[in-house]
């Protein structure tokens, strides 16, 4: 057995023996330790996809249907928007609409008119402007309501209840809506500002 200082000193040298040797620097070069890390790549993936929104929403011969889907697209409601959120926004926005349009509504078929799209008005790729101004008021009403009832419907995520922004995205998609009911109506539109 080894003495404690020639032990100490054995030991002491062979750890030496393991490290790399000194490397002296140059006046002007710094001490600074860079280090690379070799991590996992960043795999971005989408979420797993919500089953497709499908269906339509009847409310009577006079009007059109509303495709649950072809709402979705054209208002550009997000996939956080479950298809029951969807359903009960469209069905009270539509509804609404259908209100508004009540007694326009019967005198039209007092007229002889059986639905929206044989009331006379012009078209647009062989469709009445007059549904494409239904379907406009129906998304935009229903719009309106899943940006104020859920935080998620716009593209953002990040914000709160009664943000202001919110309201007047809201806000408008609820103008585009009235527009649209005015024009069936034939209304002229009108917008004031405050002075």
């Amino acid at each position: 057995m080894l003495g404690g200082s020639q032990g100490r000193a054995k030991a002491s040298a062979s750890r030496n023996a393991l490290r790399p040797p000194p490397t002296t620097l140059a006046p002007h070069q710094s001490t600074t330790m860079t280090m690379i890390a070799n991590a996992p790549p960043i795999i971005v993936t989408d979420p797993p996809s919500k089953p497709p929104i499908t269906g339509v929403l009847d409310a009577g011969s006079f009007w059109p249907h509303i495709d649950l889907a072809k709402l979705r697209d054209s208002v550009d409601v997000d996939g956080s928007v479950t298809a029951t959120r969807l359903t009960h926004a469209a069905a009270n926005a539509l509804a609404s609409v259908i209100k508004d349009l009540s007694n326009w509504a019967a005198a039209q078929a007092a007229a002889g008119c059986d639905a929206l799209s044989s009331v006379p008005a012009i078209a647009i790729n062989g469709t009445s402007v007059n549904v494409l101004c239904f379907e406009r008021a129906v998304y935009a009403y229903a719009k309106a309501d899943l940006i104020e009832r859920y935080a998620g419907a716009d593209a953002t995520g990040r914000t709160e209840p009664g943000d202001e922004r919110r309201e007047l995205q809201a806000s408008d998609y609820r103008a585009d809506a009235l527009r649209a009911v005015r024009d069936i109506l034939g209304v002229a539109r009108m917008e004031s500002e405050l002075i």
